[in-house]
Parts: C-alpha cells; structure tokens; sequence
C-alpha cells in the first residue's frame, strides 16, 4: 500500500493549540466533538501513543479512520480498523482516507492526515440497486 496526496495537518493542529494556549480560543471551542465521534473513538478507534494536548489525562488520543470512495456505495464513510487498509487498496481503485485523533475525557478533536490510496484503476461505483432495477 503506497498512500497518495499525503496531507499532514501538524500545522493547524499547533496553531489551533497555540490560539487555545493564548486564550483566542476557549476550551470549549476546541473540545468540541460530535457524539457520534465519541462513539466511533470507544468502540472503534485505536489508541495512540500521544496524550490529550488540552487535558493531558492519562488515557492515549484515539485514532479514528475514516474511509471515503465512490466505489464503497453505502459503506463510504464508515470507521475502519487500519489492518483493513492494505487490503481496501489492492481491491479499489481510488480511497480517501482521514484520521482523526480523539480524546474521549474532554472531546478534542482535530484531523491528523488524509490520503489516497487503492489501485489507480477506477472500477467505477457499485451499486447493485441501480443495476437491478435497469435489467
């Protein structure tokens, strides 16, 4: 697996901490994610060796993996395990993917990196309604 159009988002990261740090930002603003966030960081994240930037709990930041495509039909969109990705790219032609880290003791939340990856090949989108309902 070979990602693509890498995009690393260390710089937002620190200048949204340093406008927090130097109070043109509340805690509130950058502690702010959603509830199902929340829940795909319990239930699905993977923990990360870093800890909460703003509450410096105990716990590890979780890592959440968003994968998007065109070819996913209705799963575009959904949390996937990263063990999953090597396999994803051999099978489609072209998947966005994004992390999120997640703390889940104050609710930080901020994208970490995007990428492309898969074959090249574009296969075109699934869907089996559509093509059901042509024949």
């Amino acid at each position: 697996m070979r990602p693509r159009s890498v995009i690393d988002y260390a710089l937002a990261r620190r200048a949204t901490l340093a406008d927090l740090h130097a109070g043109r930002v509340s805690t509130a603003d950058v502690c702010d994610a959603h509830p199902y966030l929340l829940r795909a960081a319990r239930y699905h994240g993977e923990p990360t060796t870093r800890r909460c930037p703003v509450c410096r709990c105990h716990d590890p930041l979780t890592g959440v993996t968003y994968i998007y495509g065109d070819e996913l039909g209705v799963s575009s969109g959904r949390v996937r395990a990263t063990r999953e990705l090597p396999s994803l790219a051999q099978r489609f032609g072209e998947l966005r993917v994004y992390v999120v880290e997640v703390c889940t003791s104050c609710g930080w939340n901020h994208l970490t990196t995007s990428f492309v990856i898969g074959t090249g090949q574009s296969r075109g989108r699934r869907n089996t309604r559509r093509r059901a309902a042509e024949e």
